[in-house]
């Protein structure tokens, strides 16, 4: 099987950049981890690959209720699971089989692997907020094994 490539945001509170359009270019689908903050942010990135979203904290209103707090994301072979926020979390990701959990809401990127699971928190894309650099993640998939990286928009 060839290479996979996962584009994977959060945070956009409204504010889609040109540069994190660009990042994701290529992808075979891309994860959106909630936060999305208008509905018309999610067309472009439809555009580019198949979208799945999951509805953050600040997604109110019509369109927001239609979104799931939580999606499982076959990748490859490699299951997914997306939330927004981490302290929502109500499974063990090794017992349930999960290659990966994707998270958003602290606006600080993170990629770590724990029990031979990837926590992967791609940062934020929208606003800045602190200090805080502009990001986004993407994930290669290639021979079974998952390769994030954190992709920096703007320090």
């Amino acid at each position: 099987m060839n290479a996979l490539l996962v584009g994977v945001i959060s945070d956009t509170h409204g504010l889609l950049r040109p540069q994190a359009l660009d990042a994701l270019r290529g992808s075979d689908l891309i994860i959106h981890a909630g936060d999305v903050g208008r509905p018309e942010l999610l067309e472009p990135l439809r555009a580019l690959a198949p979208l799945h979203v999951v509805r953050g904290n600040v997604d109110h209103g019509d369109w927001a209720e239609r979104l799931p707090t939580t999606v499982r994301v076959d990748a490859g072979g490699h299951v997914f699971h997306v939330l927004h926020n981490i302290a929502e979390l109500d499974l063990d990701p090794a017992a349930a089989g999960l290659a990966a959990v994707v998270y958003g809401h602290s606006h600080q990127p993170s990629i770590e692997t724990r029990d031979g699971v990837l926590w992967l928190n791609p940062g934020s894309a929208g606003p800045r907020r602190f200090s805080l650099p502009i990001t986004l993640a993407r994930v290669r998939i290639a021979g079974g094994a998952l390769r994030p990286e954190i992709v920096t928009l703007a320090k």
